[in-house]
């Protein structure tokens, strides 16, 4: 009887391969099988993985990269289609890909530059390919992201599956109570836009030998940029909107993260922001002077403004990470976090908007929920400021809807108002949500 015949034996390798895949639960399974699955723990000859472009094109593939991006939307890219007119005619569509990348006369088109306002006065550069070259990447995206995602290592968060930024944060509240104080605070400047693409394409291809995968890979690197009528071909970086981007930055920082792993240094990073935590200041400046050595050897830069070490319980000495600000043992929101919430209220909060106060607490709640779920650990002195700067912004309409001025502010306007008057028409406020997790605790 051959050994595969044996029942337990058998029985053994179904459970394995079962564990497989609950561990590689978002693994496409149409690429995926439980063999290659397998094959992520206990390696392929060489260390590198053959014969991945014909999985990634696919129709079934394809198909299910369309579905990842149209629940993805976003805007039209430089050849006007839209995920709606895609939609349309999907079936065509993917058809067209399938038979262009098959026979290899695939070429991606330029990407559209966009600037994204910062909240500092500054503009992100967003880009915004095309919906058939967001398809594409996302099949290529499935293909490959379980060949690097092993490797990764246990510090890096960011667009990673099944991780997050409040899993970094918890990480980073973690050591802060464990005495790590000292922290390497650094800012990797212009990350996504100075990537070296040789020797990112090196890393890409140190565990894939697919040669028209790598090709297309590349091809995705230097596709050229439109803004209004100006055209480029990029030379270093991977555009921020592209869906392979975020996979790309983490692999040029993989050997970073093994760095300063096997250092000994605790190091948190979400894409291009990090934090490394230190139990003393020598420690810090010894850590510091290690990722300066590392990022100027890789064709990268820190930002000199914005790269220190500090003891984060002092005061004036602490950090900004994802959004919160950590300083003298409290977990603050960091001032541009609390400016773009006021700023989204404001929005839904002009006095001269015609909507009943029931339609604009019904637009105001989701952006209060969310913004609570997720600043909901810092400081609660904070949120009855915040609950306090939205009433008097719903009062202000009250006053106006009745053609008298003001902003909502007086006493008198409290009393016919008060906290209770928007409680009952269902406004969400983050104290009341505190108080009730606090005492569900």
């Amino acid at each position: 009887m051959a050994q595969d015949d044996v029942p337990g034996v058998t029985a053994r390798a179904k459970q394995g391969a079962e564990a497989d895949r609950r561990v590689w639960w978002w693994a496409e399974a149409s690429i995926w099988t439980d063999r290659m699955v397998s094959a992520l723990g206990n390696g392929v000859k060489g260390g590198r993985w053959y014969s991945l472009m014909d999985k990634a094109i696919r129709p079934a593939t394809l198909e299910a990269a369309w579905r990842k991006v149209a629940r993805n939307a976003g805007s039209a890219g430089v050849d006007g289609v839209s995920i709606e007119r895609f939609a349309l005619q999907s079936e065509r569509y993917l058809g067209e890909l399938h038979l262009a990348l098959r026979e290899g006369s695939y070429r991606p088109s330029p990407i559209k530059r966009v600037e994204i306002p910062k909240g500092d006065g500054r503009f992100r550069p967003l880009g915004i390919p095309t919906v058939k070259d967001r398809i594409v990447q996302a099949a290529l995206k499935m293909a490959i992201e379980p060949i690097f995602e092993v490797q990764f290592r246990s510090g890096s968060y960011g667009f990673r599956p099944g991780r997050s930024c409040k899993d970094a944060l918890r990480e980073v509240d973690r050591l802060l109570k464990e005495g790590f104080a000292y922290v390497v605070d650094a800012d990797l400047q212009s990350y996504f836009d100075s990537i070296p693409h040789d020797r990112l394409m090196a890393r890409v291809a140190g565990s894939i030998s697919d040669g028209a995968l790598l090709s297309l890979v590349e091809r995705f690197l230097r596709q050229d940029i439109m803004k209004g009528m100006a055209s480029w071909q990029p030379t270093t970086g991977t555009p921020q909107g592209a869906v392979l981007s975020p996979l790309l930055a983490n692999l040029y920082l993989h050997p970073l993260d093994v760095l300063m792993e096997e250092s000994g240094y605790r190091m948190v990073r979400y894409a291009d922001d990090l934090v490394i935590l230190c139990r003393t200041e020598g420690e810090g400046l010894a850590a510091l002077q290690l990722l300066s050595e590392w990022v100027r050897a890789n064709g990268l830069t820190l930002h000199p403004d914005k790269t220190r070490v500090g003891d984060s319980r002092q005061a004036g000495q602490g950090f900004e990470f994802l959004g919160y600000r950590f300083e003298a043992g409290r977990r603050l929101v960091r001032k541009k976090s609390l400016k773009a919430l006021k700023d989204k209220v404001r929005s839904r909060t002009s006095r001269t908007r015609g909507d009943s106060l029931e339609r604009i607490v019904a637009d105001l709640n989701p952006v209060l929920r969310g913004w609570y779920g997720y600043f909901q650990h810092a400081t609660p002195a904070l949120f009855g400021f915040v609950d306090g700067f939205v009433r008097r912004r719903l009062r202000a309409i009250l006053r106006k809807q009745e053609k008298r001025p003001g902003i909502g502010r007086c006493r008198a306007d409290h009393q016919r108002w008060p906290n209770a008057f928007f409680a009952d028409r269902g406004l969400f406020t983050l104290a009341t949500a505190h108080d009730r997790a606090r005492h569900s605790r």
